[in-house]
């Protein structure tokens, strides 16, 4: 990684850099964090530069975290950016895939992995955005199984996906209890491009498709709701 450029997230409570060209965190990773709760100890599996992981860290003073991210040059900048915010005491990034992940016990286990099937993708020249947008040797299916064996017994795992997906997402998590579907609507009136998705281990209870929330009014601004959890920090209740 060449070049890196110095952003903001959360209104500019979080400082955060990121690769300057090639993949590029957007809002998902922001809305990912605002729906984990109250965590008191958390994973981010593929964490790139720590987006997630920044804003988790930020909304919820008691969290304790560790990032998982295979890329090294992406792991020693989500560091960076945990130093930068001064979360070093309640935070750790650990360089590795998702086979190669040995704790356990997370009471909520978050992911954003690559959306796009290899078979069904363009991939970009950039292997950096490449290696975020397309999976590689993990599937979709593999994240999940990550997620599931990191999670205490009744611990919470949760993911944000292409709608396009979501078939997939739910025959991955199984027999897991308490689902929650939570569509991202574009716009009043709009298909939703984007799903959270909240599934507890251990639990049988059934699954609950929530009203969502809309993304954006009709001259393209932010909502209210998502302005207040996209620059103000709020949180992301999915019921």
């Amino acid at each position: 990684m060449s070049e890196t450029a110095e952003d903001a997230l959360l209104g500019g409570r979080v400082r955060f850099a990121q690769p300057a060209r090639g993949y590029r965190a957007a809002i998902d990773p922001v809305l990912l964090a605002a729906a984990a709760g109250t965590p008191r100890r958390a994973l981010d599996l593929g964490c790139g530069a720590g987006a997630a992981l920044l804003c988790l860290l930020a909304r919820v003073p008691g969290v304790h975290a560790l990032g998982v991210e295979r890329d090294p040059a992406l792991a020693a900048l989500a560091r960076a950016n945990l130093a930068a915010n001064g979360f070093e005491d309640r935070a750790r990034i650990a360089t590795g895939d998702l086979s190669a992940l040995g704790e356990s016990g997370f009471d909520l286990v978050l992911a954003n992995p690559p959306y796009l099937e290899a078979a069904r993708a363009a991939p970009s020249p950039d292997p950096m955005k490449r290696a975020a947008d397309v999976e590689g040797d993990a599937k979709l299916a593999d994240w999940v199984a990550a997620a599931i064996r990191a999670a205490t017994p009744k611990g919470h795992v949760l993911f944000v996906q292409r709608a396009d997906r979501l078939a997939d997402l739910l025959a991955a998590l199984g027999k897991l209890g308490e689902i929650v579907v939570f569509p991202l609507w574009p716009r009043a009136g709009a298909a939703a491009k984007r799903v959270l998705v909240r599934a507890r281990v251990g639990s049988r209870a059934p699954l609950t498709l929530a009203a969502g929330m809309v993304l954006h009014e009709a001259d393209g601004k932010y909502t209210a709701r998502a302005e207040a959890i996209l620059r103000d920090g709020g949180e992301l209740p999915l019921l």
